[in-house]
């Protein structure tokens, strides 16, 4: 559906300001999308994103400046998001054998089992990208990569 449509306006000044209106839109739209299978699972978006971060690590443990850092939205608590995660206990915390100052986060069994759930859950919900060619979505996450600088 065209964005005129999904909000009801008929013109945009530019294009520019059309696009930055349909990038947000798109943004709204993705994560409410994205939140209905994580919610019944008890996680948030950025919960879910520090257990991929994790997995990705696995079997090495990460710190918290490293799950900072590899965050896909950078305003994220990473320290609150793993106390989070400690109590549903899908990660463990440990001392650094290195160094005693540093933690080490790592994903448990547990933690896997449900990212294994979540991965087809995942795939279900990637298939709305599906409308488009691999090339249209390939020029697009060019085209984004660029907007971005």
């Amino acid at each position: 559906m065209k964005l005129e449509d999904e909000i009801k306006q008929k013109k945009f000044k530019t294009e520019y300001e059309k696009l930055l209106v349909n990038i947000l839109f798109t943004s709204s739209w993705l994560n409410g999308a994205h939140l209905k299978f994580l919610k019944p699972r008890g996680l948030s978006q950025q919960q879910y994103n520090v257990l991929r971060i994790l997995r990705g690590q696995h079997p090495d443990p990460a710190s918290i400046g490293l799950i900072s850092e590899r965050m896909l939205d950078k305003n994220s608590n990473a320290s609150r998001l793993v106390d989070k995660l400690l109590d549903k206990e899908l990660i463990v915390r440990t001392t650094s054998k290195y160094d005693r100052r540093q933690k080490e986060i790592a994903i448990t069994e547990k933690g896997l089992d449900l990212l294994e759930v979540l991965d087809e859950e995942f795939r279900k919900f990637q298939q709305q990208f599906h409308t488009l060619s691999v090339n249209e979505a390939e020029n697009l996450n060019n085209l984004l990569d660029k907007l971005r600088g």
